[in-house]
C-alpha cells in the first residue's frame, strides 16, 4: 500500500481516526512515509502512513 499521508508537511493539524481521545495534533515531520505527530494528549507518536489515514483539520472551530 502506498503512503496514504504523503500531502502532510511539518505544523499541519491532523486527528488520528481510532483515537480521537489523542486531540488534535501538529505533524512534526514527515519522512520516508513515516509520520511524527505530536498529540496533546498522547504526546509524540510516530504513525505508519502506510496503514494509518490521519484526518487533516483545515479549521479547528
Amino acid at each position: 500500500m502506498d503512503n496514504l499521508n504523503a500531502m502532510l508537511e511539518p505544523g499541519m493539524r491532523v486527528r488520528h481516526p481510532d483515537c480521537p481521545d489523542w486531540g488534535l495534533g501538529q505533524v512534526q515531520s514527515n519522512i520516508g512515509g513515516k509520520v511524527t505527530v505530536n498529540f496533546p494528549d498522547a504526546g509524540k507518536v510516530v504513525i505508519d502512513g502506510a496503514r494509518i489515514l490521519l484526518v487533516p483539520v483545515f479549521d479547528d472551530g
